[in-house]
């Protein structure tokens, strides 16, 4: 069987003009001193300029419900006013739309507290049914019959898309929607789109699968070897006389050219077990003991027997979108 490579894919203060309209703002903080002489009152300030800004800082401060604001006077920097206020000086730049460099005015105000932004609250979630495994179940099954997704089964149960379920589990089910709050599934977005040809050769592989009972990690796992080996095309041609979408070889005892450019035949030997149509002449995938155990790349390989046994593992993301979409 060949391997077919698959297509890729300073501590200065802040300088103020006094007497000016410009003020310079400064990308320095505050020195600790200056906080004190900033949060000083106009009575105990250390000189006149101080007690008038931290006045006027008063003065012009005003709350606009969760909003708080500050009208520039003489002296202001942005490193000040945002000490005095207990912020962050980047934060009242972004609040305001400024620069380091920009130049802030006597009269110009500033925002310095955005509003807190309101949330509503989180909805109490729904109550949940349960369902217990038995024999042939698989999660894409369970999920169908019970009219919720696939990826809210895994979510409630912690489950990943390469989980394993077995018999006598039990496994949380979200209630289904209401008929009037439900709505049409958005498609999933996938990350290897699949042509029509593409398509209908992995509904195939899919419907096969769930007709023989297939773990949906077994699924993914003949999907990913499709991939890999065909492109999941049903091919006239290979390496040496490997054909279809597994490029099965007849020389090897997976079948006659011509059944193997059936992909119907093609999917069932792959899958293997006791509907076999080549019985124990070839070994499909539920023909290898522990399997399910196996890294998503081993177990394909373990049926394929490919030059490149690494290359499976590839799709293996992409197989169970793949199978989401389509199964």
């Amino acid at each position: 069987m060949r391997h077919l490579t698959a297509p890729t894919r300073g501590p200065a203060l802040p300088l103020a003009v006094v007497g000016s309209l410009a003020v310079v703002l400064s990308a320095a903080p505050p020195s600790h001193a200056d906080t004190l002489r900033t949060h000083a009152s106009p009575k105990s300030a250390s000189n006149p300029v101080d007690a008038h800004r931290a006045a006027v800082s008063v003065i012009g401060s005003a709350e606009t419900g969760a909003e708080t604001r500050h009208t520039v006077v003489a002296g202001d920097t942005v490193s000040g006013i945002a000490s005095r206020f207990g912020v962050r000086t980047e934060d009242v730049l972004a609040l305001n739309g400024l620069a380091w460099d920009s130049v802030i005015h006597p009269g110009q105000e500033l925002v310095v507290r955005a509003a807190a932004p309101t949330t509503a609250p989180a909805p109490a979630p729904a109550p949940a049914a349960s369902h217990t495994v038995v024999a042939g179940d698989t999660i894409s099954g369970i999920a169908g019959r019970h009219e919720v997704s696939v990826e809210s089964i895994l979510a409630a149960n912690g489950l990943q898309w390469s989980s394993i379920i077995y018999p006598g589990q039990t496994l949380a089910l979200p209630l289904a929607a209401t008929p009037a709050a439900a709505t049409t599934p958005a498609p999933i977005a996938l990350s290897v789109p699949l042509d029509d040809e593409q398509s209908t050769h992995a509904r195939h592989i899919i419907a096969v699968g769930r007709e023989l009972g297939v773990p949906d990690r077994g699924i993914a796992i003949a999907l990913g070897a499709a991939m890999q080996e065909s492109w999941i095309r049903n091919l006239d041609w290979g390496d040496r006389d490997s054909l279809g979408l597994f490029q099965q070889r007849p020389s090897t005892g997976w079948g006659t050219e011509a059944q193997l450019r059936t992909p119907d035949h093609a999917i069932r030997v792959f899958y293997g077990g006791p509907a076999d149509p080549n019985g124990s002449a070839t070994r499909g995938l539920l023909d290898i003991p522990g399997w399910e155990q196996m890294s998503f790349a081993e177990a394909a390989q373990a049926v394929q027997i490919s030059a490149y046994p690494d290359r499976y593992g590839a799709w293996e993301h992409a197989a169970y979108e793949w199978l989401a979409a389509l199964g």
